[in-house]
């Protein structure tokens, strides 16, 4: 396998492309909120952001936002936690100059789900899924061990990426799996109490209505 295909991911359009276990397929490929689907699978769902920044796109990513050339756009990385452990990095691009008519949430999220609040907006609409097998070099996944202080993953791990629109805006939000949470589906198994999402240092029930200001 050369450097560029561990540095550049080939994404595809069907699940098969990544060969995944039972699992981890169901991870993939379930278009419900990701946030709800793991605060289901836990005590505890937190958002850690770790940046919203000025950065440029990987290589696999400018066009997929219909930039005319690889520039400068809106970057946000997070990652989300369940009862403390990292089981995905969020990893959202949109255009520089996206307005706050198209994404009026987006500069103002902080530690909030950037899912819960697109999957709560009427006027946004979720394109395909794509899916990809990423290894050591790739530079999320580079991210992800800085992150966690996980030094090594079994490879390679999967991620999975869709874009969403809202008005005139496209955004492109990709997620790659820790390994461990393939295991969250057989660890619950008994009841438990219900799941809660913290945002800085509020506790709020999985079954409140969350709403987010503009």
């Amino acid at each position: 396998m050369t450097t560029r295909s561990r540095t550049i991911a080939k994404w595809h359009d069907h699940a098969n492309g990544v060969d995944p276990s039972v699992n981890m397929r169901d991870w993939l490929t379930d278009r419900v909120s990701l946030t709800y689907k793991l605060m289901a699978h836990c005590q505890q769902f937190r958002v850690q952001c770790l940046h919203q920044r000025r950065a440029l796109p990987l290589a696999e990513e400018w066009q997929a936002i219909s930039l005319p050339r690889r520039q400068q756009v809106q970057e946000r990385d997070v990652l989300l936690r369940c009862d403390g452990r990292p089981m995905v990095l969020g990893h959202t691009v949109l255009a520089l100059d996206a307005t706050t008519t198209e994404w009026p949430f987006f500069g103002s999220l902080g530690e909030r789900s950037l899912g819960s609040t697109l999957f709560g907006d009427p006027l946004v609409e979720r394109g395909q899924l794509q899916f990809a097998r990423l290894y050591c070099n790739h530079p999320l996944v580079c991210r992800m061990r800085a992150a966690s202080g996980i030094d090594s993953f079994p490879y390679p791990l999967l991620a999975r990426r869709s874009t969403f629109r809202r008005k005139t805006g496209v955004m492109l939000v990709t997620e790659v799996f820790f390994p461990e949470l393939g295991e969250l589906r057989r660890a619950r198994s008994d009841h438990r109490p219900t799941p809660r999402l913290v945002i800085a240092d509020r506790v709020i029930s999985a079954n409140a209505e969350i709403h987010f200001s503009e």
